[in-house]
């Protein structure tokens, strides 16, 4: 395994719309197996490929957050088949909005059908996190970031500042 690159904002690849996957085989595992050591290395609770540069339908995910309870979930060609009439607002980061947050609102539970590591339909109920997370990470693969959420004057003032940061690190 090998950790990958994070694409940060405003790079215009956050943007693309990611391609559906035609079928899980060992080269698309070790493409996971690596970002989710990435996430892990970040440390971040979910990864979408096109973070990782790889326009692909291809999601990462462990809510746990505990390195000796790790549950990793593979997502391949996620797609959310039901969503909850009740919401939660959570304060969401992005590993390619590295150092801020913001409160966004999504729907409580989703029902998320997708096939898992080894190539298998999965039907699964996401509640609470875990959901919340889905839904971020779908959204990449959509070319939405969590700060399209937000009003266009903070989008734009957190996207400068993740400039300014990533500037001044290359710098040293």
């Amino acid at each position: 395994m090998s950790k990958l690159q994070i694409v940060n904002v405003p790079d215009p690849l956050l943007k693309t719309l990611s391609d559906p996957v035609g079928q899980v085989d060992d080269d698309l595992r070790r493409l996971m197996d690596d970002m989710l050591e990435t996430m892990y290395d970040a440390p971040g609770i979910g990864l979408a490929a096109i973070q990782v540069a790889v326009p692909k339908r291809v999601i990462v995910l462990d809510t746990e957050g505990d390195e000796e309870d790790r549950q990793p979930i593979f997502l391949v060609n996620p797609e959310i088949t039901w969503e909850s009439p009740e919401f939660n607002v959570y304060n969401e980061g992005c590993l390619s909005v590295p150092e801020h947050y913001a409160e966004v609102e999504r729907p409580a539970a989703v029902k998320v059908k997708y096939l898992d590591y080894d190539g298998k339909e999965q039907h699964e109920l996401m509640e609470g996190l875990m959901a919340t997370c889905v839904q971020h990470e779908i959204d990449h693969l959509n070319g939405v970031v969590f700060i399209d959420y937000l009003s266009r004057l903070k989008r734009n003032m957190i996207i400068k500042k993740v400039q300014k940061a990533t500037k001044d690190t290359k710098v040293l």
